[in-house]
């Protein structure tokens, strides 16, 4: 048995998507707000062809991503539309296109209703060639159970959840707990693919940062790296949820510091997991400065 498939991600546009933690959708029929969307503070910006656009306003939706990433006035992400459907088909073309542009914006393809691994695969290879990331956007039954399959694809950069998509398929309430045994199946798929976490499911709520901060606070407990945005608003609350807070930046020093000899600090035990945990907590919160 081999052992967790190690990354390097050596261009630009995946070390970004690898690292990032909050990733913003903006419409791609709305091309007067990537400026914004560029502007709000967001590690990755996600130009969405899919559900945010209406049939009759793709055309036109891929002709305004291509042209502002062609002209590098935007650096984002692209979510296309489902593998195996003509509107995907045309929009890998085009996009495969701009990738091929000098000073091009486009970073990669998120790949929706993620599940067929033979096609993802066909698809990531075509990405890899061109040093684009690939982001296998999770979202059903069946990409549940082929998460480590499709974790382990080369050139798949990291995956994401999408909660909604995938509670009405498994005909599911809308809590957050009904969904555990998901969340859980792409972050371990993803750890033991050698992969960065996962990002989870944007949080439905946009002036609620309370119900913002706990779906965030929740998806960092399970072990994901980051969360997808639907709103401007939600990307600060994300990004300070994934920060280590103060207090356990301070218990994280205070175990470092007291050496590898100790054995409880505060009546805690200490060992080698718990050392290695406070050291990623410091890591977490350098990187973050």
């Amino acid at each position: 048995m081999t052992g967790p498939r190690e990354v390097v991600l050596e261009t630009q546009g995946q070390e970004l998507v690898a690292a990032a933690v909050t990733a913003l959708f903006v419409p791609g029929d709305r091309p007067e707000r990537f400026a914004k969307a560029a502007a709000s503070g967001t590690d990755v910006v996600i130009v969405d062809l899919e559900d945010a656009v209406a049939p009759e306003n793709k055309a036109k939706a891929l002709a305004a991503a291509v042209d502002s990433l062609t002209r590098g006035e935007l650096r984002a992400l692209v979510r296309i539309n489902p593998l195996g459907t003509e509107t995907s088909n045309t929009e890998i073309v085009a996009l495969l296109g701009v990738a091929q542009q000098a000073r091009h914006g486009l970073l990669g393809l998120v790949i929706p209703k993620a599940e067929d691994s033979m096609a993802l695969r066909n698809l990531a290879s075509r990405c890899d060639m061109l040093d684009l990331a690939v982001v296998p956007l999770v979202e059903s039954a069946v990409g549940v159970v082929g998460a480590a399959e499709i974790a382990g694809i080369s050139g798949v950069t990291r995956l994401s959840f999408g909660a909604i998509d995938y509670a009405l398929d498994i005909d599911a309430g809308s809590d957050d707990r009904f969904l555990d045994h998901a969340r859980s199946a792409l972050v371990v798929s993803s750890r033991a693919a050698g992969i960065p976490a996962p990002l989870d499911s944007p949080a439905i709520f946009i002036k609620e940062t309370d119900k913002v901060q706990a779906s965030a606070n929740l998806a960092r407990g399970f072990g994901f790296g980051g969360k997808l945005c639907i709103h401007p608003s939600q990307v600060p609350v994300v990004s300070q949820s994934f920060r280590p807070a103060p207090v356990e930046v301070q218990w994280a020093e205070s175990v470092v510091s007291a050496g590898s000899g100790a054995s409880q600090i505060e009546g805690q035990m200490i060992d080698r997991p718990v050392i290695e945990r406070a050291q990623r907590i410091l890591a977490r919160a350098r990187k973050e400065k």
